[in-house]
């Protein structure tokens, strides 16, 4: 099952078909899962068979009997206590190598569900219903993700393996001594029923809230560290750290409740295990007395009790485990709406590819578009025709609607109308085949924390060293590169370590790479000097020409008329020719 079905239209699976789908999704497969439990079941049944067998030892030999009667005893503490430690063992690696294979798998089906919203689809809800974004998103993505291997970890196999445990030492009491059986099945239950109660009274509330309180802390550390110029620039930093310190002491406080139902739920089961020790003599001893029962094995049916709570111990634990992981699971289930939201373009289940001449006819009549999450139209009444090889300056004020359209055009946003490509309706094809063809340099473009080399490689991943200096040159950035030692030289975390210009020309070198035939380039120059701006302008345009490449170029920036063959100007959402 994965969690990667996105649907447009009909109704989608509700919030709850979502989170048992995700949970669902966390089960590893039954093979790897009977496995751990059985080894689970088999180190609970040696744990408890060695007190068994020990009481059963012990008491035997102090009627000294011959050594021949208790040799088989001695081979099965020994057998017992081995047994007790490498099933653990086995079980704990089974179980964890199981659970955490399948971590893999849901990170990967939840960026599959992330994929077909980016970039604007993802967190368009922040505009409406509240769904994640920036700290909170990574939390989802990163903690609540982690918690879901505990499904398996810290409710199935307990519930399973210490269920079945726990069941045959109760048949096994009731052989020995029926009543000594019917009061250790009495503790049990009584035993589940208080310490669900008290885990649930204790640790409930808290254990709920701990996933959106992390997420909380997780949001106000973003905010401050990605922020922290800002808020030091406005002397607003104090203001910052107390957010995160008080999100800080919420999340301790309720993770310490949950430290201190978890102790009152353990010290409860260990109180009715005294009891159900307690009992257990009261119903042997006048066994005892009458005959219908030896010293051993009375010392047997004392004592097996103990271990038969150390197992069920983990039962009521599982209950306050399963309330954290499906909490993460509802929140994880939040994070991707169950259907595409309206306005991100999604594939087609009968898409075809996309092939078109190395620089083709773009031909859009859009009657409307919108950005996700919201219901205002951003573009209207828009017709826009580039033909092959031409490079055409857009202008207009701040908000008209001109990085939208480069959205529209690279199929991040959806349109009400036509858009071809070549006489092609996109539509019909793959959006990543569209996104081939039709490459954007953002107007803020995104620099890995790696060295020059891996900000372009991964725009092709073939290009040798020589073919990545020869696209730097081109952009105009070769003797800079050679001067930093070469392309091992690092940019720093969203390139702190290059100019805004820099910047521009590395996301220019990589769009080159990827050998777009048509290029739409968002304000290059918004965060350069007027100098540079003019240089950045110039290098794209004239290197566009050189290549044969159709440029649309989003700017601010006055662009000399012998570089472009045609103005566009848009206005409030309407393109004015």
């Amino acid at each position: 099952m994965s969690i990667s079905d996105v649907a447009r239209t009909g109704p989608g699976p509700s919030e709850r078909e979502q989170t048992r789908r995700i949970l669902r999704l966390a089960l590893p497969p039954a093979r790897r899962l009977w496995s751990a439990i059985a080894l689970g079941a088999l180190s609970g049944a040696s744990a408890v068979a060695l007190l068994g067998v020990s009481a059963w030892l012990i008491t035997r030999a102090s009627e000294q009997p011959s050594l021949i009667y208790i040799s088989m005893a001695v081979v099965g503490v020994r057998a017992f206590a081995l047994g007790r430690a490498f099933f653990r063992y086995l079980e704990r690696l089974a179980g964890h190598d199981a659970a955490f294979r399948r971590l893999g798998d849901i990170r990967a089906d939840l960026f599959a569900r992330l994929v077909p919203l980016g970039p604007d689809g993802v967190g368009a809800g922040d505009r409406r219903d509240g769904r994640a974004g920036g700290g909170e998103l990574l939390s989802r993505l990163a903690d609540d993700v982690d918690e879901l291997p505990d499904f398996a970890l810290r409710v199935v196999q307990p519930l399973v393996s210490g269920g079945v445990v726990v069941l045959a030492s109760v048949v096994a009491t009731f052989l020995f001594l029926p009543a000594a059986g019917v009061v250790l099945l009495l503790t049990l239950v009584a035993a589940f029923a208080v310490g669900t109660l008290v885990n649930r009274w204790a640790a409930g509330s808290a254990e709920r809230r701990i996933a959106p309180l992390r997420a909380a802390l997780a949001s106000a550390l973003h905010e401050l560290v990605t922020g922290l110029d800002l808020l030091i620039a406005f002397d607003a930093l104090p203001q910052a750290r107390e957010r995160v310190r008080a999100a800080s002491a919420r999340l301790t406080a309720a993770v310490r409740t949950r430290a201190a139902g978890l102790g009152l739920t353990a010290g409860a089961v260990s109180l009715l295990a005294g009891v159900a020790t307690v009992l257990a003599l009261a119903t042997g001893i006048p066994a005892l007395a009458a005959g219908r029962l030896d010293a051993p094995t009375l010392a047997v049916v004392a004592l097996l009790p103990l271990a038969v709570f150390e197992v069920f111990g983990t039962l009521p634990l599982a209950f306050g485990a399963w309330r954290r992981v499906r909490a993460s699971a509802e929140r994880i289930a939040d994070t991707v709406p169950a259907t595409v939201p309206d306005g991100v373009p999604v594939d087609v289940p009968a898409a075809l590819p996309l092939t078109v001449p190395s620089a083709p006819d773009i031909a859009l009549h859009l009657r409307s578009a919108h950005w996700p999450g919201s219901d205002a139209p951003v573009l209207h009444a828009v017709d826009l025709s580039l033909r092959a090889g031409e490079r055409v300056v857009l202008t207009g004020p701040t908000g008209a609607g001109k990085t939208a359209l480069a959205h529209v055009l690279t199929r991040f946003l959806d349109l009400d109308g036509t858009y071809a490509i070549d006489g092609v309706d996109v539509s019909g094809v793959r959006q990543d085949d569209v996104r081939r063809v039709v490459g954007l340099v953002e107007q803020q473009p995104y620099l890995f924390d790696s060295d020059l080399r891996q900000n372009l490689l991964f725009a092709r991943e073939t290009a040798t060293d020589d073919e990545l200096l020869a696209v730097l040159d081109r952009v105009g950035l070769g003797e800079w590169t050679r001067e930093r030692g070469g392309l091992t030289s690092p940019v720093g975390e969203l390139g702190a370590l290059v100019s805004g210009g820099q910047a521009q020309r590395i996301a220019l070198a990589r769009a080159l790479l990827a050998d777009f035939p048509v290029l739409v380039v968002d304000e290059p120059t918004a965060n350069v000097d007027t100098a540079v701006a003019d240089r950045i302008v110039r290098d794209i345009l004239t290197t566009a020409a050189d290549d044969g490449r159709t440029v649309l170029l989003i700017s601010h920036t006055p662009v000399p008329d012998e570089l472009v063959t045609r103005r566009l100007h848009l206005e409030a959402g309407t393109l004015i020719p």
